[in-house]
């Protein structure tokens, strides 16, 4: 049951707003632990299983930064050892290392963000402020998962006639991708032409024209909205304060773990998981309703 996808558009696009926002520019390690561990409970709840499959792509991406940064950036007091006459420190590590958390965390909550705002709602949001806008980049966001789902398509189709580009003589690899391109091209202008008069006979860019939208904006919304921008606000207060400040070069900080820091540390953590925990209420409402049926 995915019970925080169904909340109005509005909520949803603040939420990945305001979480992305921070996630990109606190670079303290509790925030990121924190961070990061929400967006992938967040991952496991709406994709399930999928998710681990997912993993083969971050995992990479993590490791990959975290082991270019101390071999470019030498700054830092605790040398650990040498290579090739370059210090490999333990300050650039650790820099790597945040900075490998803070962005695979943004892909974990843009992953997060593609699964629960579906074009519909996008421009449910946007169709009023810049209707061609909102509808081109809606499009456009499509057309990647599409050109992808076609492609593989087009290439199955091509392996049961002979033009595998797998296996054969380079030139016969050539001809084969040549081949699927071409396929594609095709049937990427055949698909704008029929989407150009679908969009025509629905009287798109008519004056008068009126839409239809089955998304209401109700009180649970309200609520939950405030509660985000409440959050958000004291955790703006605690950075103005202090508490996501961290300084990797050119010696570690200390993290503070004062009632002041603690305290704000436990507010980052409550917007994190709003989602999983509306999840988990509504999945043990439902399951008390089965029981006394």
């Amino acid at each position: 049951m995915r019970v925080f996808e169904k909340y109005h558009p509005i909520v949803l696009f603040s939420y990945f707003a305001v979480i992305i926002f921070m996630t990109m520019f606190f670079m303290h390690p509790v925030y990121l632990a924190i961070t990061l561990i929400g967006a992938m409970s967040l991952n496991l709840v709406l994709n399930g299983r999928d998710f681990f499959k997912s993993l083969k792509m971050y995992i990479p991406v993590f490791l990959l930064i975290m082991i270019i940064n101390p071999l470019i950036s030498h700054n830092g007091e605790m040398v650990l050892f040498y290579m090739n006459d370059n210090r490999i420190t333990l300050e650039a590590i650790l820099y790597g290392l945040a900075m490998a958390t803070m962005l695979v965390s943004v892909m974990l909550w843009c992953s997060c963000y593609n699964s629960v705002m579906t074009s519909d709602k996008f421009l449910y949001l946007f169709s009023r402020v810049s209707p061609v806008f909102s509808l081109v980049l809606s499009i456009t966001m499509r057309l990647i998962p599409r050109f992808t789902y076609q492609l593989k398509l087009i290439g199955q189709s091509q392996k049961t006639i002979g033009m595998d580009y797998t296996i054969g003589s380079l030139w016969h690899r050539i001809r084969c991708i040549m081949q699927i391109l071409s396929i594609l091209i095709t049937w990427a202008l055949e698909n704008a032409i029929e989407t150009a008069d679908s969009m025509k006979a629905r009287g798109y860019g008519l004056q008068k024209r009126t839409t239809f939208s089955l998304f209401v904006f109700e009180k649970r919304d309200g609520i939950l909205l405030a509660v985000i921008f409440l959050l958000f606000v004291i955790s703006g207060i605690g950075s103005l304060l202090g508490s996501t400040t961290f300084y990797f070069y050119p010696a570690l900080t200390g993290i503070s773990s004062t009632l002041k820091h603690l305290f704000f540390y436990s507010v980052y953590a409550m917007l994190i998981v709003i989602p999983v925990g509306i999840e988990l209420v509504e999945g043990l409402k439902w399951r008390y309703l089965k029981s006394t049926m």
